[in-house]
């Protein structure tokens, strides 16, 4: 292992500083890397002096790789088609299947180097059949195998991930005792490209809007007037500008008719949960029922779940609990233990 190479994705955040310095004393040879996926000019501009003030505290050298036209196309184009289709997509999901991954991989073989690494919070271990399987993080509130799940077999093997055994707190702290100088930077709670978290003002200057429709019940009963489709998500109570008598929710969106639908809390579960684009990952492809716990959104915790495997990549997952607030769009992600067994996207609940 003594001088392995190996090419850290560093983001200018405390994680990615710290991944680079636990390596760097476990006898790695590392370089930092900052790729650029988007175009904030102010944004990057800080990352970068971030990343590199880091980069010559530890003594590496850092390279910079400009890979914003494949991001605007894999997962800026790709979330205002989705909001288009009436979907709630995860941007960071499609960003490390297409863009964040493959790029540290492609950089990586540029200079020889046989790993990459990152700071999620996540871990990887050997897994059956001669797998890499993906857990769990230690920091089970700052988990991030949800996001990882569509990682192919080939991109797992070479991937390093030196906080994944650690808590946040631990990171900052091995930080500060070594003098980097994002040891307190705040995390961002943001999707990057939408700094300020108002995705729907995003679309509408990209011209990635719907036209206004009508709000209606169940039962086929107009509400009032929505706004455009991409301004609502499931669940959503607050703004919706309708009056009923009783607390509303929206429950689905209908494209057929640009219709947003509310009803009562009630009607936000959902057990059954079908999901395509289904990715096995420390499991190889099964093929009978497969006793499991899922969830359908990065925030919420996991139930316990059957999974029935379908043709052409899909699953159908039947939850022994309802689950509120299914998200066509988002992705579920099942696990068996502590290991990432596979996940899609939802296509429907109910």
């Amino acid at each position: 292992m003594a001088q392995e190479q190996v090419l850290v994705g560093m983001s200018g955040g405390v994680d990615s500083a710290a991944a680079a310095a636990l390596l760097l004393e476990q006898g790695y040879q590392v370089t930092g890397c900052l790729l650029r996926l988007h175009s904030d000019p102010e944004n990057y501009a800080q990352a970068a002096a971030d990343a590199q003030a880091v980069a010559d505290k530890l003594g590496i050298p850092l390279l910079q790789a400009d890979y914003s036209t494949l991001f605007h196309q894999q997962v800026m184009d790709y979330f205002a088609r989705s909001y288009q289709a009436g979907l709630t997509p995860n941007p960071c999901v499609q960003c490390n299947r297409y863009v964040k991954f493959v790029t540290l991989c492609r950089e990586a073989d540029a200079i020889g180097a046989r790993y990459i690494a990152t700071g999620h919070y996540a871990l990887t271990a050997s897994g059956s059949g001669g797998r890499t399987a993906l857990l769990r993080g230690a920091d089970q509130q700052k988990d991030q195998s949800y996001f990882l799940y569509p990682l192919s077999q080939e991109v797992l093997g070479r991937l390093l991930l030196p906080v994944g055994g650690l808590t946040k707190a631990q990171v900052r702290q091995l930080a500060e005792e070594r003098g980097l100088v994002n040891a307190r930077k705040r995390d961002s709670q943001d999707i990057c490209f939408i700094p300020d978290g108002d995705y729907g003002a995003v679309l509408a200057s990209w011209g990635a809007v719907s036209q206004p429709g009508n709000f209606q019940d169940i039962q086929g009963h107009i509400l009032g007037q929505h706004q455009g489709l991409e301004r609502y998500t499931i669940g959503q109570r607050r703004g919706l500008g309708v009056s009923g008598g009783r607390p509303l929710y929206v429950v689905r969106k209908d494209l057929a008719i640009n219709a947003v639908i509310l009803g009562d809390e009630t009607d936000l579960y959902s057990r059954t949960v079908w999901a395509e684009d289904f990715q096995w990952v420390s499991l190889p492809p099964q093929a009978a029922p497969l006793a499991v716990t899922a969830k359908t959104r990065y925030s919420q915790s996991e139930a316990a779940a059957t999974l029935y495997p379908m043709d052409d990549n899909r699953v159908r997952v039947v939850f022994d609990t309802p689950q509120r607030a299914v998200t066509p769009g988002q992705s579920l992600v099942v696990y068996v233990g502590d290991a990432v067994a596979g996940g899609g996207i939802i296509s429907r609940g109910e």
